[in-house]
């Protein structure tokens, strides 16, 4: 079943949706669990300690000499480190794929608050503190407005550095690999072009994978060199996201909005001779995000990268993510958890 809908993904055509989506077993024999632990970890990069929840395959606690590979699985906006296994029964999919025959994985899921997992354009204590007040984020303001806003060296550096050392894991690149959704999809595809040194495969569901064109339907052309500006750029987004966008890619030009563009950072990848990724990205063809994954697919696809895309049925939700993370665990396994 697992490499049936694996060959699927590899060979759909840009649009073709993927039947049987690999989802929780919710009936039939009872199989083994694995178990869900919470702690909170120090970030040298952030100045501050935060939150992460990790998932510890069924054969963990009785295989004591056993190391796993490592998924690091990133919220989206407005998220936190419990959404993949509250909201996405992460842990439920992850029993069901063991019990098919699947890689077992250790499953990393870290707060990174609404920061785009990236390092911001500015330091933005007090503004952060402002957007607090208004209602942003979903805990404490001072766990939530961090000293340093350097969320990609949180997760790539920090964050793995502990993981590997509190856990068996297998501690290098080619068992170690990131997936998100929404923003998370964005930190992801970025995360694993920045720092090929530590991930070597990458996931997206919904993702941010094109932030110059925006989010409303119907915004306009792509803006050009000419057009681009970051007025028009800001405009481009709802008020909800126009102000940790200026925080996280800049309020005042468009050079932080470019440099952390994905597919510029694509390029500047290949031109450096980095190892180049493989991708695996999904969308709902009624996702505010389409057209974005359409144009970075392209441009991906244009520059070398191997990206097994689809496009599925559904909406910017989590009943289209709970539906299809089994997608990604599965194609993550096959890549990160074999000799």
């Amino acid at each position: 079943m697992i490499r049936l809908a694996l060959a699927l993904v590899l060979t759909a055509p840009l649009t073709a949706p993927l039947t049987a989506p690999l989802t929780a077993q919710t009936h039939g024999p009872s199989i083994p669990h694995g178990r869900v632990v919470a702690e909170r970890v120090w970030s040298q990069a952030l100045g501050i300690r935060k939150g992460i929840v990790v998932y510890l395959p069924p054969s963990y606690d009785a295989a004591p000499l056993r190391r796993y590979p490592v998924a690091y699985y990133l919220h989206g906006h407005s998220g936190s480190e419990t959404d993949w296994t509250t909201s996405g029964r992460l842990g439920d999919v992850m029993d069901s794929l063991a019990a098919r025959g699947a890689p077992e994985m250790i499953v990393v899921m870290p707060d990174g608050d609404d920061g785009w997992w990236t390092t911001w354009n500015a330091l933005g204590d007090a503004e952060c503190a402002r957007l607090h007040r208004e209602g942003a984020g979903n805990e404490p303001a001072a766990t939530y407005c961090v000293p340093w806003p350097k969320y990609d060296e949180w997760v790539a550096r920090d964050l793995v550095a502990r993981v590997d050392s509190a856990y068996r894991t297998i501690p290098a690149r080619e068992h170690r690999a990131v997936a998100g959704l929404s923003m998370g999809g964005y930190g992801a595809v970025t995360l694993a072009l920045r720092y090929d040194d530590v991930f070597c495969a990458a996931a997206s569901h919904s993702g941010v994978l094109a932030p110059l064109l925006g989010m409303p339907p119907g915004s306009g052309p792509a803006p050009t060199v000419e057009t681009l500006n970051v007025d028009s750029l800001r405009a481009r987004w709802p008020s909800w996201l126009q102000r940790s966008l200026g925080l996280a890619f800049g309020r005042l030009d468009t050079f932080g909005w470019v440099a952390r563009d994905p597919g510029r950072m694509a390029r500047r990848a290949r031109e450096r001779g980095a190892h180049l990724p493989p991708l695996h990205v999904d969308v709902g063809i009624d996702d505010p995000f389409l057209e974005e994954n359409r144009a970075f697919v392209r441009e991906a696809r244009r520059l070398g990268i191997a990206v097994a895309y689809v496009e599925h049925p559904g909406k910017h939700d989590w009943p289209y993510w709970r539906a299809h993370v089994g997608e990604s665990l599965a194609w993550l396994a096959e890549r990160i958890g074999r000799p």
